[in-house]
């Protein structure tokens, strides 16, 4: 069964100050996320759903329908507060959705085949989508999911601190935990650092973190759900509450519903965090085109 690739691209960017997932980075105006796609059809992938808000679908299809027609397949899924939320009544105060993990349960009608969940405004890299389209042709299973791993120090960005799931694994490679650390930064002796409440803590550059790529089978979204279920029990009255993917992840460990793979690769992540990376990007995306990683026009 042909795997499918899932693109969050429901999120405001708070930091970033308006809408990346549909920026101009690429020398012919290609968002972040059509290099993915590109990659992801390089790869193998035949079909991308996007998890979208629905306020804006029409000028997001808008721009992206008329690139990837005759291309790949295209799917749409709108995250709405009362998805897959069973009647539990949403507090009048709550305006977020409920985070990433919600996202991937709101395409439960749209995908029936084993999947790749990434982010719009993250550049993965090719090799990943390699690694992931095979990981899921050959070896993904109800017990058997996978996170795409990369070395922490091809992650920072210079003009701030960053948030990142530094994983833990056993002497298989299968994740054990991820520990999201908050602000994570290269201090001026060049060691990268993370600060929590207890003060400053060294890291290990070559630690495995999280880029929020991951791969499932469909009966992710059965577990999903329960968990949801569980959430909102505890946390459904909190009107800032989020019900990520690697709380998923890390029930599924726990409830030993089977393990999750840690696949390394040596691609060089980069994004758009913060407004001043916007140059960064361009130019690394300038040196791909340069150097014959992509063409100048990705869809000419």
């Amino acid at each position: 069964m042909q795997p499918t690739l899932v693109i969050l691209a429901a999120g405001m960017a708070s930091r970033y100050g308006s809408m990346k997932q549909t920026a101009s980075f690429g020398p012919s105006g290609e968002t972040i996320m059509e290099y993915s796609i590109y990659d992801a059809i390089r790869a193998g992938f035949k079909k991308v759903v996007f998890i979208i808000r629905e306020d804006f679908a029409d000028s997001f299809k808008g721009i992206i329908e008329p690139k990837l027609k005759g291309k790949i397949e295209t799917g749409y899924v709108y995250q709405k507060l009362d998805s897959f939320t069973g009647g539990f009544m949403v507090p009048q105060e709550r305006t977020k959705p409920w985070g990433t993990a919600h996202a991937v349960l709101c395409c439960k009608d749209e995908v029936k085949e084993p999947f790749a969940v990434i982010n719009a405004d993250d550049f993965y890299g090719s090799d990943s989508f390699k690694k992931a389209y095979n990981f899921l042709i050959n070896e993904v299973n109800e017990r058997t999911y996978c996170i795409i791993g990369y070395e922490l120090k091809k992650t920072l960005s210079d003009n701030g601190s960053v948030s990142r799931g530094v994983c833990e694994t056993d002497a298989q490679g299968n994740l054990t935990s991820i520990n999201e650390r908050t602000k994570i930064f290269r201090n001026d002796k060049g060691i990268i650092t993370y600060e929590d409440e207890s003060g400053l803590h060294e890291v290990s550059e070559d630690s495995s973190v999280s880029m929020n790529f991951w791969c499932f089978a469909p009966n992710a979204f059965v577990i999903t759900q329960e968990m949801f279920n569980e959430f909102l029990e505890q946390h459904g009255n909190e009107p800032k509450s989020e019900f990520f993917i690697p709380l998923v992840g890390d029930g599924f460990i726990k409830k030993d519903l089977g393990v999750i793979k840690v696949i390394p690769t040596d691609a060089s992540w980069f994004g758009v965090t913060y407004k001043e990376d916007a140059p960064v990007v361009q130019a690394s995306i300038d040196q791909l085109v340069a150097s014959g990683e992509y063409p100048s026009a990705l869809w000419a």
